[in-house]
C-alpha cells in the first residue's frame, strides 16, 4: 500500500506541474530578446581590374602538350616541348634469363613509346615531325625530382645531346595505318607510336640482370636505367596534341614455367614490360610564344589566355566595405565577371577556334605561385574556383565574404602588430587587397555520403582564350555586398 500510495502522489504531482505550466503565459517563446535581433542592410561598390602577364606556371602536370600551331590572336607560333620519365613497379623481375629467347642476339624483340591523345587542337591530319632526345644520367644534368619546373624553363638543359635523337617521326593525330574499322573501336584510343632501337632496349634488359636493384623504385629506374625522354616538335605546323598518358614498351618471348620451376621449352609465352609516366613522376611542358604584349591593356576588356597565363587582376574595395560598418559582419560578398564574345570567333574554322577557359581560381595575388607550388586547393577563404556559366555568359562567384573578412583581419592585426598607420601598412603591403582570375582544371571526387571535395587544382595549360569586361574608374565591375548587425549594436 505504502508503493501505491507513493506512486499515486507522484502522478498527481506531474498533473498539478503540467498544469501550471500550461496556463502560463506562452507569447514570448521562440522570440529574441530586442536586443539580439538581427538586422541587414546592402551595398554596391565597384571592383577594378587590370591585365597581368604571369610568366611563372609550374609545369608538372599529369597532362603534357607536343605540336605547333598559329595563335589566332596573335598570329605568332606556340610550340611546345615536353620531358617526362617513367614509373617502374617496386622490385620489378624479368623471368629466368637463360629462359628469355634471343633472336638476332637480343632478348628484346621490339621497344616502343607510345603517346595517347586526350584532345586535338587544330588538324588531325596534319603531319608533324618530332624528335626523341634521351634524358641525360649525369648528376649536374638529371631532371630531379626536386626540380622547380615551369613552362618557360629551358628542359634541353636535361637532354644528353652527345649522340643525336633516339628516334624520330612523321606522324598525323589521326592514325591512318589502322582501318576506319579499328580506330571505330571502344578498344582504340588515338596514339602516336615511336619505335625505338633494340639496343635500347636489350640494355634495359641487361641492366636488370647486372643490377636487379637497379629496378627496386621509380628513384633507382630514373638513375640507373631510363631517365626519361624529352619530345619536340622539329618540322610541321597546325597540329598540338593534349596527351593523356605516355607509356614505354618493351617487348620480348619467353619459355614457360609451371609451379614446380620446370621450363617447357615447346610453350613460349609472349611479355608486354610496360613503364608508364605518371603522377609519381616528373611530366613538364615547355611552351614557347611571342607578341602577348599585344593582347593586354584594352580600355574595354582583360584578358584570360593559356597556357601564355595572361590573367586578370581585381583591386577589392575593403577599405569601401567597412567604412561606416566597422563593427558589421560581412555575410555575403558576390562579385560577376562578364565575358565578351569574340567578334571573329564565327569566322574561325572550328579546329582553331580558342576555347572558353571552363573554370576559374580566384587567388590572392601574394599567394598565386604558392598555390600552384604546393599544390592547394580552394579553401573558400583565401582562393575560390567557379565554372563558366554559360546561360549569362560570365563567370560568378557567389560569396567572397569570408576573403574581405580575412583581409581586413589581416591589415587590423598587422597595424597593431608593427604599430604602422593604415596608410603605412597599406604601403607597405601593396597587394594586401588584390587577387587573381586563373583559368584552371579542377579534379574532385565524390565520398559514399555525396559529399565532393576538391583533389587537385592546376592552372589550365591547354589553348583557351577570352575577355571580360574591365572594370574601369568610370565604369567598374559591381560587387553585392550584404551586412548584419544586432540590432542593439
Amino acid at each position: 500500500m505504502k508503493h501505491t500510495y507513493r506512486a499515486w502522489s507522484a502522478i498527481i504531482l506531474a498533473v498539478a506541474f503540467l498544469h501550471i505550466s500550461c496556463s502560463e503565459d506562452t507569447g514570448s517563446l521562440g522570440v529574441f530578446p530586442q536586443e539580439d535581433a538581427i538586422s541587414t542592410s546592402t551595398a554596391s561598390f565597384g571592383v577594378l581590374s587590370n591585365d597581368l602577364l604571369n610568366a611563372v606556371v609550374p609545369a608538372n602536370s599529369t597532362t603534357c602538350y607536343l605540336g605547333k600551331v598559329i595563335d589566332p590572336e596573335t598570329d605568332q607560333a606556340i610550340t611546345a616541348t615536353f620531358a617526362t620519365q617513367f614509373h617502374t613497379f617496386e622490385n620489378y623481375n624479368f623471368p629466368d634469363k637463360e629462359s628469355i629467347l634471343t633472336k638476332d642476339g637480343y632478348r628484346c624483340d621490339s621497344i616502343e613509346i607510345r603517346l595517347f591523345i586526350k584532345n586535338t587542337f587544330g588538324d588531325k591530319n596534319n603531319p608533324m615531325k618530332v624528335e626523341v632526345w634521351p634524358l641525360s644520367m649525369n648528376e649536374d644534368k638529371l631532371l630531379e625530382e626536386s626540380a622547380s619546373l615551369f613552362t618557360n624553363t629551358d628542359l634541353w638543359q636535361y637532354v644528353d645531346d652527345s649522340q643525336g635523337p633516339i628516334a624520330t617521326k612523321v606522324f598525323t593525330a589521326t592514325d591512318y595505318i589502322m582501318s576506319d574499322d579499328q580506330r571505330a573501336s571502344n578498344n582504340y584510343s588515338d596514339n602516336v607510336r615511336i619505335v625505338l632501337p633494340r639496343e635500347y632496349g636489350e640494355n634495359i634488359i641487361e641492366t636488370y640482370f647486372s643490377d636487379p636493384q637497379s629496378f627496386r623504385d621509380s628513384y633507382s629506374f630514373i638513375r640507373k636505367v631510363c631517365p626519361g625522354f624529352l619530345f619536340r616538335t622539329v618540322s610541321g605546323t597546325g597540329t598540338m596534341l593534349n596527351l593523356e598518358v605516355c607509356t614505354l614498351n618493351l617487348n620480348f618471348r619467353y619459355y614457360y614455367k609451371d609451379l614446380d620451376g620446370v621450363v617447357h621449352n615447346d610453350s613460349i609465352v609472349s611479355a608486354l614490360c610496360r613503364f608508364a609516366a605518371t603522377p609519381e613522376v616528373i611530366q613538364s611542358t615547355q611552351f614557347e610564344s611571342s607578341n602577348l604584349d599585344e593582347l593586354i591593356g584594352n580600355e574595354q576588356y582583360t584578358m584570360l589566355k593559356t597556357p601564355a597565363s595572361i590573367c586578370t587582376e581585381l583591386i577589392l574595395p575593403i577599405d569601401d566595405i567597412y567604412k561606416g560598418h566597422e563593427n558589421d559582419s560581412i555575410s555575403r560578398a558576390s562579385i560577376t565577371l562578364t565575358r565578351i564574345n569574340n567578334q571573329d570567333e564565327d569566322a574561325l574554322n572550328d579546329d582553331y577556334a580558342l576555347g572558353i577557359p571552363t573554370e576559374l581560381l580566384l587567388v590572392r595575388k601574394q599567394n598565386l605561385n604558392r598555390f600552384f607550388e604546393e599544390h592547394q586547393v580552394s579553401d573558400n577563404q583565401q582562393s575560390f574556383t567557379t565554372s563558366f556559366f554559360d546561360t549569362y555568359n560570365c563567370y560568378d562567384f557567389a560569396n567572397i565574404s569570408r576573403l574581405i573578412s580575412y583581409c581586413q583581419h589581416e591589415k587590423v592585426a598587422g597595424m597593431k602588430e608593427t604599430n604602422l598607420t593604415e596608410e603605412e601598412w597599406e604601403a607597405a603591403h601593396p597587394d594586401w587587397n588584390h587577387v587573381v582570375l586563373v583559368p584552371v582544371t579542377v579534379s574532385s571526387t565524390t565520398d559514399t555520403y555525396g559529399y565532393t571535395s576538391q583533389v587537385s587544382v592546376n592552372q589550365d595549360l591547354s589553348l583557351c582564350s577570352t575577355k571580360l569586361v574591365r572594370g574601369t574608374a568610370d565604369n567598374p565591375i559591381r560587387m553585392q555586398v550584404i551586412y548584419s548587425r544586432f540590432a542593439g549594436k
